[in-house]
C-alpha cells in the first residue's frame, strides 16, 4: 500500500505546472547548461551575485537562473519583505546577462525545491541544470522537503560560505552521498552526471549576510 503524501505535498507535477515554468522562462532555452539558485532574496546581495558568477565559471554554464520563492516554509513571513519588492530588488542588482530573475516559483504555487526541479525538468527536458546552493543550506538540507530526492533529480554544486564548510561537510548530507562527491577538477562535466552527483567548492568567500541587511535597516538610528 502506498504511503499517501502529507496534506501540503502537492501532487506529482502536471500540465498546469509545466505551462507556468514555460511562460515564466520565455526564449529559447534548448540544451543550454543552467545553475538554478533558489531563495527568498530577502533581500538579494552580492553574496548572490558571488555565488552565480563562480558557477558560472567553474561549471560552464550558459545562464543562473535565480528562483525568487514566494515564502519559504524554514522560514517565518515575518520580516519578510513582499515578493514583488523582493523580485524588483533582485532584478535591480543582477545587471548580468547571464542572470534571470524569476518569478517562476508563485507561477507555479510552489514551497518546494522538489516540485519546482520536476517542473523544470518536464518543461525543459533537454536543459542541462545543477542546484546551487551554499554550504550553510547543505548543513541544514535534511530539514528540506524530500531532500533525498533532490539530490536524485539533479546535480548539485555547494558553494562555501564563512564559518559553514566542516559543519556542512561532516553533516547527515554529505556522509550518506560521500560516494557520489566529484572532484572540483571535474566540475565542467558535472551537469553531464547521472545524479545523484555534487561538488564542494572552497571559493574565494563571501560574507555578505541577508541578516545582517535587514538588522541594519531596522536598527535604530543613534
Amino acid at each position: 500500500m502506498t504511503a499517501k503524501p502529507p496534506p501540503d505535498d502537492p501532487p506529482p507535477v502536471g500540465a498546469d505546472a509545466i505551462a507556468a515554468v514555460r511562460a515564466a522562462m520565455p526564449g529559447r532555452v534548448g540544451a543550454h547548461r543552467v545553475g538554478l539558485l533558489g531563495g527568498s532574496f530577502n533581500p538579494a546581495h552580492p553574496g548572490h551575485l558571488h555565488i552565480s558568477r563562480l558557477a558560472i565559471e567553474a561549471l560552464s554554464l550558459h545562464e543562473v537562473w535565480w528562483l525568487v520563492s514566494p515564502q519559504n516554509p524554514l522560514k517565518p513571513s515575518a520580516g519578510m519583505a513582499p515578493f514583488t519588492e523582493r523580485l524588483r530588488a533582485a532584478r535591480a542588482l543582477a545587471r548580468d546577462a547571464r542572470i534571470r530573475v524569476t518569478d517562476l516559483e508563485r507561477r507555479m504555487g510552489t514551497r518546494y525545491t522538489i516540485h519546482t526541479l520536476q517542473a523544470i525538468k518536464a518543461a525543459f527536458p533537454e536543459l542541462r541544470c545543477a542546484w546551487l546552493m551554499g554550504a550553510d543550506n547543505l548543513a541544514q538540507l535534511p530539514h528540506w522537503r524530500r531532500w533525498r530526492e533532490i539530490f536524485a533529480e539533479t546535480p548539485v554544486a555547494v558553494f562555501d560560505r564563512p564559518s559553514y564548510a566542516e559543519r556542512a561537510l561532516s553533516g547527515v548530507v554529505a556522509r550518506e552521498f560521500a560516494r557520489f562527491r566529484a572532484e572540483p577538477a571535474e566540475a565542467a562535466g558535472l551537469l553531464y552526471r547521472r545524479p545523484p552527483a555534487w561538488i564542494f567548492f572552497r571559493t574565494p568567500l563571501d560574507d555578505t549576510s541577508a541578516t545582517a541587511i535587514r538588522a541594519r535597516r531596522t536598527r535604530p538610528e543613534e
